[in-house]
């Protein structure tokens, strides 16, 4: 098996400890969480795009023969997040059509939540199978996202009428199965090299979605000038910091 899977699931791990970010929503007034919020958005958009343009695209298309395949692959990416959201989101619509169902919205959170974790297993996985720098970038850019991802995750369930003890808890048992998903993208990686020739460019994509589908619209939603230009500023520091792991590899 490659070196790289020890640090591929001690990075899982760590990712999974993400979802205990609730406890910063617990002992963090409303009001200052607001305040950081917007500024880790930012974050988590550069850094999901400096990922994809200075690591996972330059590792597809030095490991494939065929860049038409590897750009396929790219937007099929894109497309695979965007029929994943929009099934889920039409279930949360469902579930929350009415007062009696709040406790099912916050079960279907539960269960996107842990989709969703699974899915950043496989590509943290197959990002450490791919190399070290990769998975580290990878690691990082999932890291940045997941911070007010789980954060708000936390709000529905405890919305959907949880303890804040239960919705921590529950948070963090979905997290685990980033996980099984790593363990998986280990185990096909190591018997089968077509398999990083297939992911590594769905990561890709995957990132694209998120950053210019979920955070981007966010940032834009913020329109004081001097809030709008500390989001830049974050959003360079983000793909500054995926810079920095490609320079000093």
């Amino acid at each position: 098996m490659p070196p790289n899977w020890l640090l591929a699931i001690l990075s899982v791990v760590l990712v999974s400890l993400v979802s205990l970010a609730g406890i910063a929503a617990v002992a963090v007034g409303e009001r200052k969480l607001r305040q950081a919020i917007f500024l880790l958005v930012s974050l988590a958009v550069g850094g999901l795009f400096g990922d994809v343009f200075i690591h996972l695209l330059p590792d597809t298309y030095g490991r494939t023969s065929s860049p038409l395949a590897s750009s396929l692959y790219v937007i099929a990416g894109i497309l695979m997040f965007f029929v994943l959201e929009k099934f889920l989101r039409w279930r949360h619509e469902h579930a929350s059509e009415s007062s009696v169902q709040i406790l099912p919205l916050g079960y279907m959170s539960l269960f996107a939540d842990g989709v969703h974790n699974f899915m950043d297993g496989l590509l943290i996985g197959a990002s450490f199978m791919a190399g070290l720098p990769v998975g580290l970038a990878t690691t990082l850019a999932v890291i940045l996202h997941e911070i007010p991802q789980e954060i708000g995750d936390f709000a529905v369930l405890v919305h959907s009428g949880l303890s804040k003890k239960q919705a921590i808890a529950l948070n963090f048992l979905s997290a685990t199965l980033a996980i099984v998903g790593t363990i998986i993208a280990i185990v096909v990686a190591s018997a089968s090299e077509s398999f990083l020739i297939v992911m590594v460019p769905l990561t890709a994509g995957g990132f694209i979605y998120i950053a210019g589908t979920d955070l981007v619209p966010e940032l834009h939603k913020e329109l004081n000038p001097s809030k709008s230009a500390a989001q830049l500023i974050a959003i360079s520091v983000g793909i500054g910091l995926m810079l920095l792991l490609f320079l000093v590899d």
